[in-house]
């Protein structure tokens, strides 16, 4: 990777990487988004059709990411007025407002910073990348998408409610959990709590596989 393309990859569970960038609603940090969790998201381009499914469906399902105390930020490597544009496209063809800021990443900073660069799918565009940043500013969970793919927002909508459901509670949530649904208690660490556990009132298929209801 040469000094053009050359980038940092974030990793789980450490400190987002900070960023301080001029979006369609004035300059945002890491640092305004503190005490909310955050969904960071990159496209390739603005004017691109799979792009513009994303952010209409993102926008639909915003009170919704707010309502868990979550805030959506979109990036690509557009500028400014690229953005602005784009938003009142939006708004005239398909009568969807974006309620949520995008950042103007025509230096690529951002985008190198959190690897949404990858050389094999462009060199100068960032890929469909999703972040998911905590309320204390820590990197919880980042997915991929390559170009021609769009995102599921419910499914991110899901994650986020289930990483907070973990932090509340103590708990891991089993493949494709919905809040109600029950969850999975963590195995027992010693051979001690291991028998203990199955005479502990969950729902048990063995010691390490045990469900409750919250």
């Amino acid at each position: 990777m040469n000094e053009t393309t050359a980038q940092t990859m974030p990793r789980l569970n450490e400190a987002a990487p900070a960023f301080d960038a001029v979006t369609t609603h004035g300059k945002k940090t890491i640092e305004d988004y503190k005490g909310k969790w955050l969904v960071l998201f990159s496209h390739p381009a603005d004017f691109t059709p799979v792009c513009t499914t994303e952010f209409m469906a993102f926008a639909k399902r915003h009170a919704d990411f707010q309502s868990i105390n979550t805030e959506l930020l979109g990036l690509s490597i557009d500028s400014h007025f690229s953005h602005l544009a784009w938003i009142r496209n939006i708004k005239e063809k398909f009568d969807v407002d974006i309620p949520f800021p995008i950042i103007a990443d025509l230096d690529m900073k951002v985008a190198r910073s959190y690897g949404m660069i990858h050389p094999g799918a462009a060199d100068t565009s960032a890929v469909r990348a999703t972040f998911v940043i905590d309320d204390k500013g820590v990197l919880r969970a980042m997915v991929y998408y390559p170009m021609t793919n769009g995102r599921s927002i419910d499914e991110i909508l899901r994650l986020v409610t289930a990483l907070q459901t973990s932090d509340a509670n103590g708990v891991a949530t089993p493949e494709g959990w919905q809040p109600g649904d029950k969850v999975i208690v963590p195995p027992p660490a010693t051979a001690d709590a291991a028998e203990a556990r199955v005479k502990e009132g969950y729902e048990c298929v063995d010691w390490y596989f045990c469900r409750k209801t919250l």
